[in-house]
């Protein structure tokens, strides 16, 4: 019998590593895909994304201090390298990780509060270390906390330019976003969308060299202006984004104005009987701003219109002469609020006003029982309500309406861009052709007073109306800033204004105990103040009550039984009680200004003089000090507003994540608004001139995200 051949060392080798090699290929897959997913939570999806991924700063990583001479080097970083000597896990005074290295002129500490089990590994005695970071004297010398390091061979080259530290995300290592950065450079299309002649003219650097050097800067470059932002390579980039930015939103305006709309003629015998029942004339202001509104609902495309007003400015008599227009031409009108106690106030109040004069009123909610909502649904598709008033259940599928012309949204900035978009679409008749689609006009207020730059950035494609005077008869609010340990003299200030007659709100920022901020509840408050005051009626509410209940509160503080009301943040707008005059904010370091604003003008509604007393807890920071001392200074929502946004930036005034505009990322309305008035102006030119740059343009910086701002 022949015995089978028996398969050689090579080939079976050969074997295993085709097998080896098989297995691996998914696993590098999944790794891949995984990486994907991060970059793309991370905003990069595209290799022009990647690109246009700009450094957060530079570190100087050119060159090497001995040991001795980084410890006379104060208040920034510094590169060295040493050999490790030794490397323990401290658990005194807390878990640590303790690692000694030296060089021929002295030792120093790196120490590690957060560690790996690898990192002790990597960090083995002999192994040599480059660390960067700033030094500080411990008790056991000069010592590294937290230092970015890598472990490196004696002799090992040092980079020739300033290496970049990105914005990163989960799982994403500098080392891993700079290599996906420079082979995202080597793929794409590097031609510049603006004609030498335009650079020339705007006296603007060439887009390749601009974003080379911005990842790549050479080492005798000025660090300053690099990280200032002053570099033409910067000015480049901040104009780009500025730019598509201007051409987007007005792109977005020119296709509005392309779509159909109903048109609201008609000022007939609701709006006039509205007018003439009303206890109060319209400020000059309101007047002014009421023009702009019936001008653009008589005109033949969607209006999209941005109301915005101080606290107490009149805005919902407004927007409810604006729905009796819309009544009046024979459509329906919708007002949607962020919370129920606000829908209820408006409901109140305008219901108050229409029903009279026989306007069918609707109201919808998710707290509604399911036997009323669907009455009030089936009103709402019959076309027997006119006026139709709710939350966000104003958006669920099943709410159909019969004939839609106007739709207005209070306080537009707490919904998402999603949610006004399924509101408008509303209006839109399913049986009609495309090109007889009708979308409601649109009208959006916002307390929240919006600075001049921001409005022209962000809001370029809408108009904006603004009531910058208040009405007659309100009372200035005196503001004071007291320390909380004086919490008794305050409650004994709240005892004495009931006792007057008139009623306090006492806002705290949590209603459950927080042992990370420590902060005095809305619960506890109300017990304490319970028992302070036992002569007085001390109330309750919070978000997570029951609609019903809270509103069964909110009822009694209006009627006026309750003298004393314990509240979170649901009371920061909507509610108007012209009794209350004084208004205690507990930790109010913890509050953004626009929120301090909102709040303090829940009082200063009725003819009493009114005081807003901030309660802080010490010791405080720096920008807490800065918020509580602006309030103290000023009552101007529009001058509240400005200092806002220069201490928090535009991104998070406005509610990035909610608003979904375009946040800027590089340039800043405070120091480049000379940027965003040219970038203005050659939209309007190339948008008339040239659409082919225009596209270029946009593809390059928003990509697919343009459709996004057209809401």
């Amino acid at each position: 019998m022949k015995k089978k051949p028996v398969a050689s060392a090579k080939t079976a080798t050969q074997t295993a590593a085709k097998s080896t090699a098989k297995a691996a290929a998914p696993a590098a897959a999944t790794r891949a895909a995984k990486i994907d997913d991060k970059l793309i939570k991370l905003g990069l999806r595209s290799d022009m994304d990647k690109v246009l991924h700009l450094p957060l700063r530079y570190e100087d990583e050119t060159e090497i201090r001995s040991i001795s001479e980084a410890g006379f080097i104060f208040g920034r970083s510094v590169q060295v390298e040493g050999v490790v000597t030794a490397c323990e896990v401290a658990f005194r005074p807390r878990r640590q990780l303790v690692v000694t290295i030296s060089d021929d002129s002295g030792q120093l500490v790196m120490r590690f509060l957060n560690f790996y089990g690898s990192q002790v590994k990597q960090m083995a005695e002999g192994n040599r270390v480059r660390a960067r970071g700033e030094v500080r004297h411990g008790f056991f010398g000069a010592e590294m906390v937290h230092p970015s390091y890598k472990m490196v061979t004696e002799g090992a080259p040092l980079p020739s330019a300033l290496t970049p530290v990105y914005p990163a995300g989960e799982g994403l290592s500098q080392t891993l976003l700079r290599k996906t950065i420079i082979d995202a450079m080597a793929r794409i299309e590097w031609r510049d969308t603006l004609s030498e002649q335009l650079r020339s003219s705007l006296d603007l650097m060439s887009f390749e060299p601009a974003v080379r050097l911005l990842h790549n800067p050479p080492p005798d470059i000025d660090e300053s202006v690099l990280a200032d932002r002053s570099h033409a390579a910067w000015v480049r980039m901040k104009f780009d984004e500025l730019l598509a930015q201007q051409l987007s939103m007005k792109r977005a305006q020119i296709a509005r104005r392309e779509k159909g709309a109903a048109v609201l003629p008609t000022i007939g015998k609701l709006s006039k009987a509205f007018l003439k029942q009303l206890p109060f004339s319209l400020t000059a202001a309101q007047q002014r701003v009421l023009e702009e509104v019936r001008a653009d609902l008589k005109q033949s495309f969607p209006m999209q219109r941005l109301l915005q007003g101080d606290v107490g400015s009149g805005k919902t008599v407004v927007a409810a002469i604006a729905a009796a227009q819309a009544i009046d031409s024979g459509f329906q009108a919708v007002l949607m609020a962020p919370t129920e106690i606000l829908a209820d106030q408006h409901f109140r109040k305008i219901a108050g006003w229409m029903e009279p004069l026989g306007v069918n009123v609707a109201w919808l909610t998710g707290s509604l029982k399911k036997k009323e909502k669907l009455e009030a649904k089936a009103r709402i598709e019959s076309g027997v309500a006119q006026l139709i008033i709710g939350t966000h259940a104003l958006i669920q599928e099943d709410v159909q309406f019969s004939k839609l012309g106007l739709v207005i949204v209070d306080e537009q900035h707490r919904f998402g861009v999603g949610q006004r978009l399924v509101l408008r679409n509303k209006g839109l008749d399913a049986s009609a052709a495309a090109a007889q689609q009708k979308i409601p006009h649109q009208l959006m207020m916002s307390a929240t007073p919006i600075p001049r730059t921001l409005a022209m950035t962000y809001y370029a494609d809408l108009e904006v109306s603004v009531i910058d005077e208040l009405p007659p008869g309100r009372t200035p609010i005196v503001t004071r800033v007291i320390d909380q340990n004086r919490r008794d003299e305050v409650i004994e200030r709240v005892h004495a204004a009931a006792l007057e007659g008139r009623q306090v709100y006492w806002v705290c920022p949590l209603i459950e105990e927080s042992e990370a901020l420590q902060l005095q509840t809305a619960t506890d408050t109300h017990q304490t103040l319970v028992a302070a005051l036992p002569d007085l009626q001390v109330g309750l509410v919070h978000g997570r009550m029951k609609p019903a209940d809270k509103q069964q509160v909110m009822d009694a503080f209006t009627r006026g039984d309750i003298h004393v009301l314990v509240a979170t943040t649901v009371i920061e707008v909507g509610v108007d009680v012209p009794n209350a005059s004084l208004m205690v904010i507990e930790h109010a370091e913890r509050f953004g200004l626009s929120q301090l604003h909102q709040l303090r003008g829940r009082v200063g509604r009725g003819s009493t003089a009114s005081v807003c007393l901030l309660l802080y807890q010490g010791p405080l920071g720096m920008v807490a000090k800065q918020r509580l001392r602006i309030m103290r200074e000023s009552t101007d929502g529009f001058e509240i507003a400005r200092k806002d946004l220069e201490i928090r930036g535009p991104g998070e005034f406005l509610g990035a994540r909610q608003s979904g505009q375009a946040m800027l990322r590089f340039a800043d309305l405070e120091t480049d608004q000379w940027l965003v008035d040219r970038a203005r102006d050659l939209a309007q030119t190339l948008l008339r001139d040239d659409p082919a740059t225009v596209g270029a343009h946009l593809a390059r910086w928003l990509g697919a995200r343009e459709d996004y701002l057209k809401v």
